[in-house]
């Protein structure tokens, strides 16, 4: 007798009880994911995301969870990926995990922004690093300018020492996987962008950089000078314009096609 069903409707009948406010599919999606991919943040100093929908709190949760709940709308619609629809409230439907957590393994896939603030102790460097060569793909997003590279620089070479920053190959597949990007379409914050310039703090020229491991695999792309966040997170104002959010979309696309199959 397959008893697989029964005791998880009992598990899901206990979490309802302790758990009143939630109806029991919620519950079942929580604690019985049916998707095969929901986004993943990486929460890299142990802060929280306060407010309502508006990335208040730790530099961790910039753009949270405005810039989840439009990604994951356009990867389910411009993909085959069962995806989970992030919540524009609470981010319900998506993951905020913290390198201490083991569930870190579960996910093929980690977002991290404002790397330029993140200061990984010696035990978050030793876990992003198995991580990574276990398979996991990391995508680091909106920081800019030299004093943030050095900074982001200083935790990533503990993380893998040895292991050389290049600019990703125009013949990199992740450049192909599903769409042709265009390296040469900047993607700035918002913010930048309303006061008239393309970059922000001093870094003008944008990169996609990368680190790849032994085989060749690319194990974390590096958005920098760039702020894919802003532009899913303002894919519905008018001010920020449509080919920018087209190709980050198109990148993001295609680094969670590549983590999924690679």
């Amino acid at each position: 007798m397959n008893m697989e069903k029964p005791l998880s409707l009992v598990i899901l009948a206990i979490l309802a009880w302790s758990h009143e406010t939630l109806s029991q599919e919620a519950l079942a999606e929580r604690y019985f994911p049916s998707h095969e991919f929901q986004f993943s943040r990486l929460m890299y100093s142990g802060g929280n995301c306060l407010g309502l929908g508006y990335g208040w709190g730790s530099d961790e949760c910039v753009d949270w969870p405005h810039a989840e709940h439009y990604f994951m709308q356009g990867l389910t619609r411009l993909t085959r990926v069962n995806g989970a629809i992030v919540s524009s409230y609470d981010g319900n439907g998506g993951h905020r995990i913290s390198l201490e957590n083991d569930s870190l393994f579960d996910f093929p896939w980690l977002y991290a922004v404002e790397v330029g603030a993140w200061r990984l102790n010696e035990m978050q460097a030793e876990r992003l690093r198995e991580y990574l060569l276990r398979g996991g793909f990391l995508v680091v997003d909106d920081f800019h300018g030299a004093l943030e590279w050095s900074s982001f620089l200083a935790s990533m070479m503990r993380v893998l020492p040895n292991r050389p920053i290049i600019e990703i190959p125009e013949t990199d597949e992740v450049m192909h996987v599903l769409y042709d990007l265009d390296k040469n379409t900047r993607i700035p914050g918002i913010y930048p962008l309303m006061n008239g310039r393309m970059w922000e703090k001093g870094g003008v020229n944008p990169h996609w950089r990368g680190i790849y491991d032994d085989e060749g695999r690319l194990m974390v792309a590096i958005n920098f000078n760039m702020d894919l966040g802003d532009a899913w997170e303002h894919a519905d104002t008018p001010g920020y314009p449509e080919p920018m959010t087209a190709m980050a979309y198109r990148f993001a696309v295609n680094y969670v096609i590549y983590s999924m199959t690679h």
